[in-house]
C-alpha cells in the first residue's frame, strides 16, 4: 500500500475537507496579521515534522515577502532578535498548544499574548494553531516526505 492509500478521506468524508478548507478561507480576513500567520503555520509544521506542509508554508511565506533571515531563524526563534515581543509570544503559544505535555504554563503564555493582541486576535491565532496541527496530522498520516 502507498502512502497515498492510507487515508482517504478525499473519498470518504470530502464534506470535512471542504469544511476545513471554509476555515481557512475564513482566516484570510481574520484579524491576524497574514505574515504572523504564515510564522505560526511554519513553526508547528517544523515542530509536527510534516516536509510537505513546511515546504508549502516557506514558499507562501516567501510569496508574501517574509525575509530569508527570519525563515532561516525560525526554528531558533528565542536566540534570536529578529522576532517582536508579539511574535515571540504567539510562538511559544503555537508550540505549547502543538507540543501536550510539555508543562508550558498557558495562563502565564496567554497574558504575554494579551500584552500584544486582543482577545479576538487570540481567539483566531488559536484556531490558526488547531488547524495547522489539524493540517500536519493528515498530510503525515497519508504522504511521504516529498514535495
Amino acid at each position: 500500500m502507498s502512502g497515498t492509500d492510507r487515508v482517504t478521506l478525499v473519498k470518504t468524508v470530502p464534506d470535512a475537507l471542504g469544511a476545513f478548507g471554509s476555515v481557512e478561507t475564513m482566516f484570510e480576513s481574520c484579524p491576524v496579521d497574514p505574515q504572523l500567520r504564515h510564522l505560526v503555520k511554519l513553526r508547528v509544521s517544523q515542530i509536527n515534522g510534516c516536509a510537505y506542509c513546511v515546504n508549502m508554508h516557506t514558499g507562501e511565506a516567501r510569496d508574501d515577502n517574509e525575509t530569508e533571515a527570519r525563515l532561516d531563524h525560525l526554528v531558533v526563534w528565542r536566540n534570536t532578535d529578529l522576532f517582536t515581543a508579539g511574535e515571540k509570544a504567539a510562538l511559544a503559544w503555537s508550540e505549547a498548544l502543538t507540543v501536550q505535555g510539555s508543562g508550558a504554563d498557558l495562563t502565564q503564555l496567554h497574558a504575554n499574548l494579551l500584552e500584544h493582541f486582543s482577545q479576538e486576535q487570540i481567539d483566531y491565532l488559536t484556531l490558526i494553531i488547531v488547524m495547522i496541527n489539524t493540517w500536519n496530522r493528515l498530510q503525515v498520516s497519508n504522504h511521504n516526505a516529498t514535495f
